[in-house]
C-alpha cells in the first residue's frame, strides 16, 4: 500500500480568483512506514502574492523569482503521486489547485483523480473528534507530535507533521526528519532522508522481583495442587 501525504502553498486562498501554487510538498509511505523518499518543488506562479498569504508562508515574490513554473516540474510530480492514495488536510483546496494547474497545462489534461485516490484527512479528523478544533496544529497537540518548528508554514514541513498526525490518528506512529544536512535532492525533486523517531518522554517500568519468602510459598502453593491433581501442574511443566 502506497500512500503519499501531500501539502501545497499558494498565492492565495481562492482559486477562482486565479490564485496559483507556489510549493508543493509531499512525503511517501509504503505499508504506513516512512520511506524518507520526498518530492520538493518551489513553483513560480507568474503572479502577484497576496499580503494574506505571504504573511502565513513567507514566501516572497523574490524568492521564487528563479523557480520553475509548474508545467516544468508537472510530470516528475505526477511521476510521483502516481498510483498513490494521496492523504490531504483539506483535499478540496489542494486538489483544486493542483487540478487548475493541470488544466493551465491543457484543457484536457488528466485531473489528479485520473491519477490517484485521495483521502481527506480533515473529513477523517472530524469523524474521530466530532465538535472539536481540527486543525493540523491542534491535532498536533492531541496526538503528541512535535510541530515546534513550524514558525511559518511550509508545504514539505506540513506534509511531514501531517504524516506523523494522520499514523498516530489512524493507528501507528513515527517521524520522519527532512530539516538536517543529511537529505540530497536530485533534479526531479525526489530526495532520500533518515526517520527520527518521536522521544518517548514515559519514565522506565520499574521492575520489582519476587522475595525468597514469596518464591517459597509459591513453591509450597505449587505442592498443593499437586497434592490434589495427582502431579498434574501446568505451572510447573516444561
Amino acid at each position: 500500500m502506497r500512500q503519499v501525504v501531500l501539502d501545497t502553498e499558494t498565492t492565495g486562498l481562492e482559486v477562482n480568483q486565479g490564485h496559483r501554487i507556489i510549493e508543493i510538498g509531499c512525503v511517501e509511505l509504503l505499508n504506513r512506514r516512512l520511506t524518507g523518499r520526498h518530492f520538493h518543488k518551489y513553483v513560480q506562479p507568474q503572479r502577484d502574492i497576496d499580503a494574506g498569504a505571504l504573511a502565513v508562508h513567507g514566501i516572497t515574490p523574490e524568492f521564487l523569482a528563479d523557480k520553475p513554473t509548474f508545467d516544468r516540474i508537472a510530470k516528475d510530480f505526477l511521476a510521483f503521486i502516481d498510483g498513490a492514495e494521496l492523504i490531504i488536510h483539506n483535499a478540496p483546496f489542494d486538489v483544486g489547485f493542483i487540478d487548475s494547474e493541470l488544466r493551465r497545462i491543457d484543457p484536457e489534461h488528466p485531473l489528479t483523480s485520473d491519477y490517484c485516490s485521495v483521502t481527506d484527512s480533515l473529513v477523517l479528523a472530524r469523524a474521530r473528534h466530532p465538535g472539536q478544533r481540527n486543525s493540523l496544529d491542534a491535532l498536533c497537540q492531541r496526538y503528541e507530535v512535535d510541530n515546534a518548528s513550524r514558525t511559518l508554514h511550509g508545504a514539505l514541513l506540513d506534509a511531514e507533521i501531517l504524516a506523523d498526525v494522520f499514523l498516530a490518528m489512524t493507528g501507528g506512529q513515527t517521524a520522519l526528519g527532512l530539516h538536517g544536512n543529511d537529505s540530497e535532492e536530485g533534479a526531479d525533486g525526489v530526495a532520500s532522508s533518515g526517520i527520527r523517531r518521536l522521544p518517548d518522554s514515559r519514565a522506565p517500568l520499574s521492575v520489582i522481583s519476587a522475595t525468597a519468602q514469596e518464591l517459597q510459598r509459591h513453591e509450597a502453593r505449587l505442592d498443593a495442587i499437586a497434592a490434589e491433581s495427582g502431579g498434574k501442574v501446568l505451572w510447573r511443566e516444561p
